[in-house]
């Protein structure tokens, strides 16, 4: 039996890449800290006979015992409410954490996945993007800490995959959204949800002219799992490339919540993006992958989950533990 590692696997894209591999036959091996991950979203694995969990912090030294066939590091906060509080976290994460996946992967000769992501394009100068766009990102601005953290991630796994002949591949992920998604953690799509259940007016920054382009996370899930098992190890865009304003955006949550909330404006942050969409020809060509859930078929899935949670979840604030600040 294959054996994998996934950190961040309490999180709400790596609980799905447990679910998904765990389908496939696998042993899994979910790592986290729980400093943004909920054991909520994998609680239902915890009696499998092929699954285990560790809380870790991949900042430190790893140890798994026996062989791994493959490592998913997905362990990093990645919406701007957890990376603008825990900033030195979001930058160890990127740094020490994947150092430490890499070190492990060449003992165990496995083969590793990042997850990087359209952050590293900054905001974009190109549009659609392509894999080759460097990006235009500000290293000192308050996003610094996250888009750097993911670039440093990829040039360290390129490095071991040049000098030590390690097998790595890295995912550039668009925006995602699906059950699992923590309400209240400052991301566009359950900011909106979260606003509309509560009777909140939506509240959109900047005058909503702003693009971005969501993806199922089924979707997201298929592509990664391909390109896991591909041969190519340069970066791949896995995204949805159907563009929409956050305006746009917004009044369909209005219109498949039936809510009667008004659309209300603050500031635009410094460095938000102003577009967003990925430019998914290396995906399609080398993978044979391209998104198949269309947008009012996973909002209506996404809607269904976010109405089925306790009402005491709709105020849960993200719970950032308080360690290793320095």
């Amino acid at each position: 039996m294959k054996r994998v590692l996934i950190t961040g696997g309490a999180g709400f894209l790596g609980s799905h890449l447990c679910d998904r591999f765990i389908k496939e036959g696998f042993y899994v091996i979910a790592m986290d800290n729980l400093i943004t991950g909920d054991l909520r979203n994998i609680e239902h694995l915890f009696k499998h006979p092929n699954f285990e969990f560790y809380h870790h912090d991949v900042s430190k030294f790893i140890h798994v015992p026996g062989e791994l066939d493959y490592i998913l590091h997905f362990a990093s906060p990645a919406s701007p409410i957890d990376y603008l509080k825990i900033p030195i976290q979001t930058l160890k994460v990127g740094s020490l954490g994947i150092h430490n996946c890499l070190g492990l992967a060449r003992v165990k000769k496995a083969r590793v996945i990042i997850a990087s992501t359209s952050e590293v394009y900054g905001d974009p100068l190109v549009h659609p993007q392509t894999e080759e766009y460097w990006g235009h990102v500000n290293p000192v601005g308050p996003r610094g800490v996250y888009d750097e953290a993911k670039r440093f991630q990829e040039a360290m796994t390129m490095a071991y995959h040049t000098y030590h002949g390690l097998e790595t591949r890295i995912v550039r992920i668009f925006n995602t959204y699906g059950p699992r998604m923590r309400l209240n953690d400052g991301r566009v799509l359950p900011a909106f949800i979260g606003q509309a259940l509560r009777g909140e007016d939506l509240t959109i920054f900047g005058d909503g002219s702003q693009t971005r382009s969501f993806c199922f996370v089924a979707d997201l899930v298929e592509g990664i799992y391909r390109l896991l098992l591909s041969d190519y190890a340069y970066p791949v865009n896995i995204g949805n490339p159907a563009e929409i304003t956050i305006k746009q955006f917004a009044e369909e949550i209005i219109k498949l919540t039936g809510t009667d909330q008004k659309i209300v404006y603050k500031p635009l942050p410094k460095d938000d993006p102003k577009q967003r969409q990925p430019d998914i020809t290396k995906a399609k060509e080398i993978l044979g992958w391209k998104p198949k859930v269309t947008r009012a078929e996973g909002l209506a899935i996404t809607y269904d989950y976010f109405k089925s949670l306790p009402k005491e979840r709709l105020y849960e604030e993200a719970n950032h533990r308080d360690f290793d600040k320095k």
